[in-house]
C-alpha cells in the first residue's frame, strides 16, 4: 500500500513539472500566431513619432497613411496615377501588400516608366496587392487570399519570416492603418496579364 502511494506522489510530481515546461514550450508558437504588433526588419525604419510612425498611421486610412511612410513613395504615385486614393481609403478592413520603393527600384527603369502610362495595367498590378479582407499574421502561414484585382495571391512562413507568391518577403507586417492591415514587401507581384 505504502510503494502504490509513493507511486501516485511520484507520478503526481512529474505530471506537476512536465505542465508548466509544456506550456513554456508552446507559448513562443502562440505568440508567432497571435503578433499584435508590427514585425519584420523593414520596421527598424519607421519614425518613432508623428504622422509615419506607427502610431500616427494607424489614426490614418491605408492611403493617406502610405503618404506619411518615405519607403512608400514609389506606391503613392502609383495609386495617386490610378486613382486608387478614395477608393483605398473608403475601403473597409483590406489588407495591403505594398511594395516599398526598393521592390519598385528593381523593375527596370523603362518597363517602370511604360507600366505607370498605362492606367488599366497599372490598376490592375495595384489592386492585385490588395486583398478585400482583414489578413493576420497567423493567416500567413499557409495563406490563399483573393485579390481585389480578382487574381489569389498565396502565402507562406513561420515566425517572422513569410513570403507573398514565394518570390516578395514581408519585410515589415502587421502595420495597422484605421481601415487596413499592411505587409509591406520587397518585391512588385504581377498578376495574370
Amino acid at each position: 500500500m505504502r510503494s502504490t502511494r509513493i507511486r501516485r506522489t511520484a507520478l503526481a510530481a512529474a505530471a506537476a513539472l512536465a505542465l508548466p515546461v509544456s506550456l513554456g514550450l508552446l507559448a513562443p508558437l502562440a505568440h508567432a500566431d497571435d503578433m499584435s504588433g508590427p514585425f519584420g526588419p523593414a520596421c527598424d525604419s519607421v519614425p518613432k513619432d508623428g504622422a509615419g510612425s506607427f502610431d500616427g498611421m494607424a489614426s490614418d486610412p491605408v492611403a493617406t497613411a502610405a503618404s506619411h511612410n518615405p519607403a512608400l513613395s514609389t506606391l503613392v504615385a502609383a495609386v495617386k496615377k490610378a486613382g486608387l486614393v478614395d477608393t483605398l481609403n473608403n475601403a473597409k478592413d483590406v489588407t495591403v501588400f505594398a511594395p516599398t520603393n526598393d521592390a519598385f527600384a528593381k523593375i527596370p527603369k523603362a518597363d517602370l516608366d511604360k507600366v505607370l502610362a498605362n492606367k488599366d495595367q497599372l490598376t490592375k498590378i495595384l489592386t492585385y496587392h490588395v486583398v478585400g479582407e482583414k489578413v493576420m499574421p497567423g493567416q500567413l502561414a499557409k495563406g490563399s487570399f483573393k485579390t481585389l484585382e480578382g487574381g489569389t495571391l498565396t502565402t507562406a512562413g513561420s515566425g517572422e519570416s513569410y513570403k507573398v507568391n514565394d518570390s516578395a518577403k514581408v519585410v515589415c507586417g502587421n502595420v495597422k492603418t484605421s481601415n487596413a492591415t499592411v505587409y509591406l514587401i520587397d518585391s512588385v507581384l504581377m498578376p495574370k496579364m
